[in-house]
């Protein structure tokens, strides 16, 4: 089996994993939704044999009386069906569009990779296709189920004979509708393909439509997409012209049943059949299977080759998080191992000056580090390099050992973290923001981080960990606060922190920067503040043409530059004092 086909499989067990308590009860109520299906033919014959053709007319409306009173009790139970598959499917498509804005994002922001279009496609309208015909599919599968079993099962009490005339079409109608299937999702699976390469050329074309208007290039950009344009128009009327196996199926399954049970009246009748029984028969197919075979086949060949083939694209262009299991190989973060970059450079675009310019530079498992320099030198972008979301032009980049370039995101982002100075808060509760980076978290592995940073003044203030944040209420340096608790409950070895406590007073800033000085792992922090340059077991430099290290009293008589910037952080500090 094709590994699009398992992830597809994955995907649809996905939905209903977890999901043991609403499908046992989807399973009751549809049992009890059965009950009109399995009792109207009995209930028709009993109408008939013992009132109407008896001449007991009363007894007659109240056999249908009982009808009507199934009826009932099957709506209340086809109800509590709807809500329960509603629990179902809302968390799968929320599941689906969380796999297509993960891939979208992944796929656009790859070095040198365009915009994912068709991932807007995927996510504007296959991720709800997906939704809607899960959700049908779910209805009319259940309710086809319901309705056939609860009529086979009525038969085969109101004369077993019967069933003989009934089950083998059912059975024939649905082989030719299954055996034309794989042709059906071949065609739908070409119209979702040129619809995606629809989407694709039309927004590079817009992009450069000027350009295609100022050298009179329409005639050779129209059929650009026009082939597209055709291929799927010849996709939906091949789809279209399978409609007749749909036809026959249903002639097959729901009709002939019909035909025979009408011929062999006389061999019934001989039989012991009654000609209540004969109608309560009819009653079971027309009324029953028929219609439910059609609705079956109707949402099977349009809904559910849409949930199969749509379901299977967002898989084939999703991509698996990807883990020791699925690649193969373990990744071991070997221990006491800190950062390394050697002869590293980066510019912004081919043409630019290097921000960092060959660079080698070694921090110890365990050590502070400190980054100074004058604003826009690069510190900010040496960070990212380091956190690998910047990848350089030439060099190289490890942590604990391991290159970044070659780490699965996922994996890097569970031993890294990088704190920016604009703090991202979001709207939920205290405790989801603060087990952002590590939802299994413990309770007294976050009050710990609370009281190391100091903030336990905040928590209170706010109502404790259960209070809904709304972030436009909170000071910049709250949100920085937040953010740094995050950072220092996450698993991550490595914590880089880019001003992120430059909205902190001073004396808050050394209660968070002495935290995660203690806090086991390496440290890096942009300063900002001189006292952050002196906590630090070490300070880097950067003046754009070299870069000096050491500690605060070697820089003081090494670089011109610190001092400088020494001199600059004290004068700043005696005028705000």
């Amino acid at each position: 089996m094709t590994a699009p086909a398992l992830t597809t499989r994955r995907l649809l067990g996905s939905a209903l994993r977890g999901r043991g308590s609403e499908l046992r009860m989807l399973v009751v109520w549809s049992t009890i939704q059965a009950i009109p299906a399995f009792l109207s033919g009995r209930l028709v014959a009993q109408a008939l044999d013992d009132g109407f053709l008896a001449g007991r007319m009363g007894r007659g409306f109240v056999w249908l009386g009982l009808l009507g009173v199934s009826a009932v009790v099957g709506a209340w139970a086809t109800r509590e069906t709807f809500l329960r598959l509603a629990r179902i499917v809302e968390p799968f498509r929320d599941e689906l569009a969380r796999l297509a804005v993960t891939s979208a994002l992944r796929h656009s922001t790859e070095a040198g990779a365009a915009g994912d279009t068709a991932g807007v496609a995927r996510l504007t309208q296959q991720v709800e296709v997906v939704r809607d015909a899960y959700a049908s599919i779910l209805l009319v599968g259940q309710n086809f189920v319901v309705v056939t079993g609860g009529a086979l099962l009525g038969l085969l009490t109101l004369m077993p004979e019967m069933l003989a005339l009934v089950l083998p079409p059912l059975v024939v109608g649905l082989a030719i509708f299954l055996a034309a299937l794989g042709h059906m999702a071949a065609r739908q699976r070409d119209s979702i393909l040129a619809e995606e390469r629809i989407a694709e050329r039309t927004a590079a074309l817009t992009a450069d439509m000027r350009d295609i208007v100022a050298c009179g290039a329409e005639d050779i950009a129209a059929p650009m997409v026009g082939q597209h344009i055709h291929a799927q128009a010849r996709a939906a009327r091949a789809l279209a012209r399978l409609t007749a196996v749909r036809i026959v199926a249903v002639a097959v399954g729901g009709l002939l049943p019909v035909i025979l049970i009408l011929l062999a009246g006389p061999w019934l009748v001989a039989h012991g059949a009654t000609a209540g029984m004969i109608f309560g028969a009819l009653t079971y197919v027309l009324l029953g299977m028929q219609p439910a075979l059609q609705t079956f086949i109707d949402a099977i060949s349009g809904p559910g080759l849409w949930l199969v083939v749509t379901l299977r694209r967002i898989a084939e262009t999703s991509d698996p998080v990807t883990n020791a299991q699925d690649t193969g190989r373990v990744w071991q973060w070997p221990p006491h191992h800190g950062v390394q970059l050697r002869g590293v450079t980066f510019a912004y675009g081919p043409f630019a000056e290097p921000v960092i310019d060959d660079l080698n530079l070694a921090v110890p498992h365990g050590e502070h580090l400190a980054i100074v320099g004058p604003s826009g030198v690069g510190k900010s972008t040496l960070a990212n390099v380091v956190a690998g979301v910047l990848q350089p032009q030439s060099g190289d980049v490890r942590l604990g050992g391991l290159a970044v370039c070659e780490l699965d995101p996922m994996m890097l982002a569970q031993h890294r973290v990088l704190i920016p100075q604009e703090a991202y808060v979001f709207g939920g509760s205290l405790y989801e923001n603060l087990t952002y980076l590590h939802q299994d978290a413990r309770l007294a592995e976050i009050d710990n981080a609370v009281q190391q940073l100091g903030m336990q003044a905040l928590v209170d203030r706010l109502g404790g960990y259960d209070a809904e944040l709304d972030p436009t209420t909170l000071s910049a340096g709250e949100r920085q606060l937040i953010t740094l608790v995050r950072a220092y409950v996450s698993p991550a070895w490595l914590i880089i922190l880019d001003e992120a406590s430059c909205h902190l007073d001073p004396a808050a800033e050394a209660t968070v920067e002495e935290a995660f000085a203690r806090r086991p792992g390496t440290f890096i922090v942009i300063a900002h503040r001189i006292s952050s340059a002196i906590r630090a077991d070490r300070i880097l430099v950067l003046d754009g043409t070299q870069v000096l290290h050491g500690t605060h009293h070697e820089l003081l008589q090494q670089s011109a530059l610190y001092r400088d910037l020494v001199g600059h952080w004290q004068f700043s500090g005696m005028r705000a004092a």
